[in-house]
């Protein structure tokens, strides 16, 4: 009885012995309640997701590089770049520092993945992670976020809505993205002659953009169309579909 609303549940009880059921509820409800913080609950939480997050994001890093290093044409240039600046000479050494071929295939394959790094900049869900991408510091950053948003947005109000300017390619784009539902790193992994097109064709126009859009599915129908792999599924669902009832007589 040394907590106070304890005490005030079993003056309770004495006043009202008849309520029976409640009184037990409450002695426990009180006695199996969590006795760990909410709040700790939720940053462990938040920053065992964010550790994981993190990770993976790196293990997709990762298979990315990985991917480019067996592209040839990337290959072939990371090599060239290597030999240029006197990198792959240096894995070929004689006398008591002589390694196996095996050991030089490695660190030859370790110095073109560098390079990949180096050189390339991977876009997309599989660029290099970022540690103020991670939920624990978006949440953290969320007020600056918010204030950032809202004074861009004030300024986009009074350049283009008061003001009346012209889109710059940013904005340009930015309305584009906008259209097509896109998230910011989907955007980004596209190629820059898509990007360039989508300009050419003054996208940011709505009625621009309703044509293009109506020529994609057009396009994707045709080619839906004319899919072996589509064609026999259109076929099955036509003849053995889970829509059609058949009776076959034994």
């Amino acid at each position: 009885l040394q907590d106070e609303e304890t005490r005030k549940d079993y003056d309770y009880m004495l006043d009202h012995p008849e309520e029976y059921y409640r009184h037990y509820y409450h002695y426990y409800s009180r006695r199996l309640a969590p006795k760990v913080d909410v709040r700790i609950v939720i940053l462990v939480t938040v920053c065992a997701f964010s550790v994981f997050q993190f990770f993976s994001w790196w293990s997709s890093y990762n298979e990315a590089i990985n991917y480019l290093a067996t592209v040839p044409k990337y290959r072939i240039q990371a090599t060239e770049i290597a030999r240029q600046q006197g990198l792959l000479n240096k894995t070929k050494e004689k006398g008591k520092n002589r390694r196996s071929k095996e050991e030089i295939r490695e660190e030859e394959e370790e110095i073109i993945k560098d390079i990949i790094k180096n050189k390339i900049d991977i876009k997309g869900g599989y660029q290099k992670p970022k540690i103020y991408d991670i939920l624990l510091f978006q949440i953290l950053l969320a007020p600056f976020y918010l204030c950032k948003y809202v004074v861009w947005y004030c300024w986009w109000i009074y350049c283009f809505t008061i003001k009346g300017q012209e889109y710059g390619v940013e904005e340009k784009l930015y309305i584009i993205r906008r259209y097509m539902k896109m998230s910011q790193s989907q955007f980004d992994s596209l190629e820059d002659h898509q990007k360039e097109t989508f300009l050419e064709r003054q996208l940011w126009i709505r009625e621009n953009y309703e044509v293009y859009k109506r020529e994609q599915e057009e396009e994707l129908k045709k080619k839906m169309a004319m899919d072996p792999r589509w064609k026999r599924y259109r076929r099955w669902m036509k003849n053995e579909g889970p829509g059609r009832l058949t009776f076959i007589d034994d």
